[in-house]
């Protein structure tokens, strides 16, 4: 009980943390989304209007994600069981798919402009994008620490992360144009980074819909757990084993534990909950005991189809 309200205080510090950082990062992604879109337009860079336009759903994206903060604090109802955890990790996917969207426009773009490079003003789409290097690094080291706690702020991070590569691309076009003249560097770098946004995303979408759809979370091993619940003593068998990740860091566990005639009940559960707590971080698990000899339910994820 203790670890389980001192894990719910630390969850609730990394949350208020996370919404503070998210506020001050918004507020900064949106007044230099403005100041990158009129440099754009005047410079005439690709690099920078697409980079703009990716600031410009990571100011939709980051607010989803702020959203999401406040609205997974709600307290759980009759309907809704496990309470409204999983608004963060629907807000991590949706900014996952939103940053292959961005990808998307920037490539096609992009190869239009492979055919016509345009003459850019590389001098003042050089003070915009350094200015918005810096911007970028100050909102990547806000939620640098944060999104380690959260899938949904790890979404946020990659946002800033695609705005961080987007204005070292634009920097990098805009040196490369002044110094040889190659017009071409601006379509070239946009792309270059583009593929580097849709590696990110991708990882991040296949976590979020990994945890949607309940799978075991990559830092345990079904089978080691079943090992381990087994060495308890008393415990003959597991079955009927579920492992999956409610939100970021609420991991949750299932089992039926075949248990020898004669077998202290509770002392059973103790150590099953004791081990699972300490050994694998699962504060939450639910556990039925079954004495030899009973047919043992039959495990949905395993049952017979015709």
């Amino acid at each position: 009980m203790n670890t389980n309200a001192a894990k719910l205080g630390a969850a609730r510090e990394n949350r208020r943390r996370g919404r503070r950082a998210l506020i001050i990062v918004v507020i900064l992604t949106a007044l230099f989304m403005v100041v990158e879109f009129i440099g754009g337009l005047i410079t005439g860079s690709l690099a920078l209007m697409a980079d703009a336009g990716h600031m410009l759903t990571d100011v939709a994206a980051l607010s989803l994600s702020l959203f999401a903060i406040w609205f997974s604090t709600r307290p759980a109802t009759e309907k809704k069981s496990f309470g409204f955890h999983r608004t963060e990790i629907l807000a991590a996917l949706v900014n996952g798919v939103a940053i292959i969207v961005i990808a998307v426009m920037i490539f096609i773009e992009a190869i239009h402009r492979i055919g016509e490079p345009p003459e850019i003003r590389t001098g003042p789409m050089l003070v915009v994008a350094s200015i918005g290097l810096v911007v970028n690094l100050i909102a990547a080291w806000l939620l640098h620490r944060e999104s380690s706690h959260s899938l949904n702020l790890k979404g946020a991070f990659l946002h800033v992360i695609g705005d961080l590569l987007g204005s070292v691309g634009a920097i990098a076009a805009a040196v490369i144009m002044m110094t040889t003249g190659f017009y071409l560097a601006d379509p070239l770098v946009s792309f270059f980074v583009a593929l580097l946004i849709v590696f990110s995303a991708m990882k991040l979408i296949r976590q979020s819909v990994d945890i949607l759809l309940e799978g075991v979370p990559p830092h345990l091993d079904v089978e080691e757990i079943r090992t381990a619940l087994m060495e308890i003593k008393g415990v003959t068998a597991v079955h009927d084993l579920h492992v999956w990740t409610i939100t970021s860091g609420f991991d949750s566990l299932t089992a039926h534990l075949i248990i020898e005639d004669g077998a202290a009940h509770q002392q059973v559960l103790e150590a099953s909950h004791e081990m699972l707590t300490t050994r694998f971080g699962l504060d939450h698990s639910t556990l039925q005991l079954e004495h030899q000899g009973l047919q043992p339910c039959g495990d949905p994820a395993r049952a017979p189809t015709d």
